[in-house]
């Protein structure tokens, strides 16, 4: 597999993958493996490739993995950066023109995550100011202080209120934090870690169902109506994995009981048959584990690998070592072709193919869910 990963999948992607004609990297493939023709770029993704290289590099992938990382972060910081009101923009035109001048904590989360690993894996003090300048700005513009965490978005014209709020960029600012402090070996990263996880036991656990809320009102109860509902079982195994680790890093024992809450509730009620095939995890369920979209998207797969992983590595399981390779056997499902460096992103409940397109995103989540599998197994 690590062969496979640093020989085929991931060249392939520093090649197709990238513009070399604006800088950066492509949106989306079509599905003839072709870069579909976009007039855009979404900033989370030009984040998320260039972690992918950062992290390559330090596997001992060859010199084009930093090369390529570089190339990202070149086209990051001299088109992303909004110069006027500070943060990361949400979408720029293929040239680096900005499009949509939003700053959304996702995209913000994700820039963080990348910085930290490029961080890590050159010691360039550039993208060290780089990370400064990103929380400088989360800090003044998007904390919530009252409500705790962060707004989820700012507007163009300075207005963070929008709703529903959303878990989604509070975990990946956990998992953000948690990377800057395995780079810098802050402790203070961890503190940043410790709000969130705070976030998450008092507002967006539902410790009645054992499940995570996605939508939120203002004051972080529930989204009112089937919004508030909505489950979404990648996410939960997501945070088993982030939890876990931030146990690991921390002691804080009190994530443990929430963790294998999430679990249990993914396994048992995010779990779908799909087709004859072995079950997937579906795309959302409401919190009675009601099937809500029973289409299966390739990254909840993923993070079901990563959360099985971490319960076999930190917690001893058995079992859980045998969901992991079960679940690693349903990710190689997804990929295509006999090089399988492409991929079929969401398959529809009877098994049929939905993706007309194979969006670069998903390489964060299968080369962190192949790179985790790498290091627990060795």
């Amino acid at each position: 597999m690590r062969a496979w990963m640093l020989q085929k999948l991931l060249p392939f992607w520093a090649d197709v993958g990238v513009d070399r004609r604006h800088g950066g990297f492509v949106e989306r493939l079509t599905l003839d493996r072709r870069p579909a023709p976009d007039d855009y770029k979404r900033v989370r993704v030009q984040a998320r490739q260039i972690y992918v290289f950062s992290h390559a590099h330090l596997l001992g992938a060859p010199s084009w993995a930093m090369q390529t990382a570089r190339h990202g972060a070149d086209f990051l910081f001299r088109h992303c950066w909004d110069d006027e009101a500070g943060g990361w923009l949400h979408l720029v035109a293929p040239d680096g023109t900005p499009l949509d001048r939003r700053r959304d904590t996702y995209d913000q989360a994700f820039v963080l995550h990348a910085l930290a690993w490029l961080y890590r894996a050159t010691g360039d003090l550039d993208v060290l100011a780089g990370i400064d300048r990103s929380v400088a700005f989360l800090d003044a513009q998007l904390a919530d202080p009252a409500g705790g965490g962060f707004w989820e978005e700012m507007t163009p014209e300075g207005a963070t209120d929008r709703l529903p709020r959303r878990q989604n960029p509070h975990m990946h600012l956990l998992e953000a934090f948690l990377a800057l402090h395995q780079a810098t070996d802050d402790r203070a990263w961890l503190d940043r870690a410790g709000n969130i996880v705070r976030l998450f036991h008092d507002r967006l656990f539902d410790a009645a169902t054992g499940s995570l809320g996605e939508f939120f009102a203002r004051d972080w109860r529930p989204a009112a109506g089937t919004e508030g509902r909505i489950r979404e079982p990648g996410h939960h195994f997501e945070w088993v994995w982030l939890l876990l680790h931030y146990r690991r890093l921390t002691g804080d024992g009190t994530v443990l009981a929430p963790a294998n809450a999430l679990y249990g509730f993914a396994r048992e009620k995010g779990l779908i048959e799909h087709g004859g095939n072995p079950p997937r995890a579906v795309d959302s369920v409401s919190d009675d584990g009601a099937v809500l979209a029973g289409s299966a998207r390739l990254w909840p797969q993923t993070e079901a690998v990563k959360a099985a992983l971490a319960r076999e590595e930190l917690l001893g399981e058995v079992a859980a070592r045998l969901d992991a390779d079960r679940f690693l056997t349903t990710v190689f499902e997804y990929l295509q072709g006999e090089d399988k460096v492409v991929w079929q992103d969401q398959i529809a409940r009877d098994g049929t193919a939905m993706a007309e397109y194979i969006p670069a995103s998903t390489l964060y989540h299968l080369f962190l869910c192949l790179s985790e599998y790498l290091r627990v197994r060795g």
